[in-house]
């Protein structure tokens, strides 16, 4: 740890760097910051930094205490997009009580305890995400920048530059980007991250979606992570591909089994199936998140999995038998405005539930079976209610004990008063659809 401290201190002193900005992020998911000057960063970093710990409450802040960030040095980066002289850090931090005790209402913390459970089973949890995002003219309304499409180039992909300072920024910053691209909607992209243990995959969504947004910024547009924007287009979703190592062994490969889906791999999937109704409420915490979920616009409609169907929840990606540490799974419903670290928590959760439970996988859905009244009766729904993903999540003890009480009371509190609010206004629709009517 003095290791650490002294090389940090060095480095911000060779790069000049003159603030250092505290990362942490609420339940909701939202990045929260407050500055310190390189003058404090030696104390920040052996005793913490006090602050107003009512900020990771999100919109509903029932008390004020005061807690103490501490940096995790390992996160520790320069951001490029800000002067190099007097230049300016971000390190990401744990949240203690005063007493020096974690706090249970910190995400990142309940994320490594999850993690930890994991590796006292000698399993780490390694995920790769792909992330959709929009990139419109103002955040006021969804104003699009091209009618491009999948994977289309000049002139329908107009964004291209914007899209390749996003991905040159996120290298400066020390993140590994795999592929970009223009995606099926107007205006939309794709940008899909190298894999990495879960906490550094959160890190890198959480530091993604403030470059998106930087970008955005410096070019006068503005990036949104909202699921559905437009009615008339798909919405964006957060694909993470996972798969769990025991040391250097994929545990989801075994290449004598179809598919190379080894036993373990087939539990993990069952258990994500079998509470996916549980964990929805993380997974997609919003109530625009659920119109995203709906046939024709090309996201998941069934809680099944398939190898080659788009309507399920999760697929299996083919994996060549010589490279065992490829293998891995993809969950499809998510989108990009969840809690990383809550909905990667829920996940392995989920998976290593199937696991010790010895849970059943159901039958694969064929890419074949495209009539969906004869989908429905073999495979449930994703449900397109958030009122019902709430009330199963409040009910859920995995739930409860996979995100600690705190969290999970505080959780179901903001949806609550999410919910109040939606259910109070009046929308453009009602007013054009009942207003010359009734």
């Amino acid at each position: 740890m003095v290791k650490d401290i002294d090389f940090i201190l060095k480095h911000a002193s060779e790069k000049q760097v003159k603030f250092i900005r505290l990362w942490f992020t609420d339940i909701l998911g939202f990045l929260k910051s407050f500055s310190i000057t390189i003058s404090e960063l030696e104390d920040a970093l052996l005793e913490g930094v006090r602050f107003d710990g009512s900020t990771l409450q999100g919109y509903v802040r029932s008390d004020e205490r005061e807690m103490i960030a501490f940096p995790d040095p390992s996160t520790f980066r320069i951001l490029p997009w800000r002067p190099q002289e007097d230049a300016v850090a971000r390190m990401f931090c744990d949240i203690h009580l005063v007493d020096m005790t974690p706090f249970e209402g910190d995400p990142r913390y309940i994320l490594k305890k999850n993690l930890e459970k994991a590796s006292e089973k000698g399993l780490t949890f390694y995920t790769g995400p792909e992330i959709e995002f929009f990139f419109f003219k103002n955040s006021s309304c969804p104003e699009i920048l091209d009618k491009g499409g999948y994977f289309d180039l000049t002139p329908l992909d107009l964004a291209s530059d914007y899209r390749r300072q996003t991905v040159l920024t996120l290298e400066k910053m020390g993140i590994d980007v795999l592929s970009s691209h223009h995606e099926v909607s107007y205006s939309q992209h794709e940008i899909d991250l190298r894999h990495s243990d879960a906490l550094s995959t959160a890190d890198n969504i959480m530091t993604f979606k403030l470059i998106a947004k930087e970008i955005g910024q410096i070019n006068n547009i503005y990036a949104s992570f909202m699921p559905k924007p437009m009615a008339d287009q798909n919405g964006s979703g957060l694909h993470i591909h996972q798969s769990l190592f025991d040391g250097d062994r994929n545990i989801f490969f075994d290449s004598s089994k179809k598919n190379h889906i080894s036993e373990t791999c087939e539990r993990f999937i069952a258990g994500l199936l079998t509470h996916s109704h549980e964990y929805i409420a993380i997974t997609n915490q919003w109530v625009n998140s659920y119109k995203r979920l709906i046939q024709g616009f090309e996201s998941p409609t069934h809680i099944a999995w398939s190898t080659n169907s788009p309507k399920t929840m999760i697929r299996v990606p083919q994996c060549k038998p010589g490279k065992p540490e490829s293998m891995r799974i993809e969950l499809r419903n998510p989108d990009p405005a969840c809690n990383p670290y809550l909905a990667f928590s829920v996940m392995l959760a989920s998976g290593l539930k199937g696991i010790e439970e010895k849970y059943k996988l159901p039958e694969p859905m064929d890419i074949h079976d495209t009539h969906d009244h004869e989908i429905s009766k073999k495979f449930s729904k994703i449900t397109t209610d958030i009122n019902r993903s709430i009330d199963n999540f409040e009910k859920s003890e995995l739930m409860k004990e996979t995100l600690g009480s705190y969290i999970h009371k505080k959780f179901i509190e903001n949806k609550i008063y999410e919910m109040d609010r939606y259910n109070s206004f009046i929308t453009d629709f009602e007013i054009n659809e009942y207003l010359p009517k009734l």
